[in-house]
């Protein structure tokens, strides 16, 4: 059954994700997440077992939201684009925890809803590049977004990065990797752009930046040194001979 934008957001507000069915299919997809896709995740410690949170994550494909719900012990909503959120899809992505947003205009009613799912002391992923960045080596130009709905309900903010969805196979991801960082407090800002603005170019970018690079660059750590393993195993089976 069809429902409407307005009505998925009534449903997200007042109910929020299906306990029931978000626990069993964490149980069902996890494992095959860990096993198939090489799922791993450092910070966890860093999430607030209570209160409202801000994931703020870079964006680099539709399973971003997914992997980050996968590995988050505290039920997490997420804002997605409105296509997705048709006939029996957009019902399981709502009952998922999952809220529409027109793209291309200022969607209110899609703001009112992140706010609320916020002042009931809830988790919220919200990706400050507003769209997905599919290439590996960059990430986008960020927005206040997130920033400014923290400072406006309190949340604390959680810089994050992932890596691994966007090396595609088959179209789906591999390898992923996601770092939470330390908390940031909201509580010494102003409700403003400037200070929403402040936080995000001086803070929070800069982490998720800084940790995005860190996670880029440990594959080809790890394969150079398992080449020198390789040569060092070959220069000592020939001085054997």
């Amino acid at each position: 059954m069809e429902f409407t934008h307005e009505e998925a957001h009534e449903l997200a507000r007042e109910k929020g994700s299906n306990p029931v069915l978000y626990f069993l299919l964490r149980v069902i997809l996890v494992p095959v997440m860990k096993v198939f896709f090489g799922l791993q995740a450092q910070g966890l410690e860093n999430i607030p077992k209570t209160g409202p949170v801000v994931i703020a994550p870079n964006h680099k494909s539709f399973w971003d939201a997914f992997f980050i719900a996968a590995v988050v012990k505290r039920r997490l909503h997420f804002m997605g684009k409105a296509e997705l959120f048709r006939g029996w899809r957009g019902r399981l992505f709502v009952a998922l925890g999952g809220f529409p947003v027109l793209r291309g205009e200022s969607d209110e009613l899609a703001i009112g809803t992140a706010r609320a799912v916020l002042e009931r002391g809830d988790v919220l992923a919200l990706f400050p590049e507003g769209t997905r960045v599919a290439d590996p080596d960059k990430l986008g130009n960020p927005r206040r977004g997130a920033t400014r709905l923290a400072i406006e309900t309190g949340a604390v903010i959680i810089p994050t990065a992932l890596s691994g969805t966007e090396k595609r196979r088959l179209h789906l991801p591999r390898k992923v990797r996601i770092v939470f960082g330390e908390p940031i407090p909201v509580t010494d800002l102003e409700p403003t752009p400037e200070h929403a603005g402040m936080l995000l170019d001086q803070t929070v970018w800069p982490t998720i930046s800084e940790k995005y690079r860190q996670l880029r660059n440990t594959p080809g750590l790890i394969a150079g040194g398992l080449a020198a393993a390789g040569i060092g195993y070959a220069l000592y089976r020939r001085r054997k001979r």
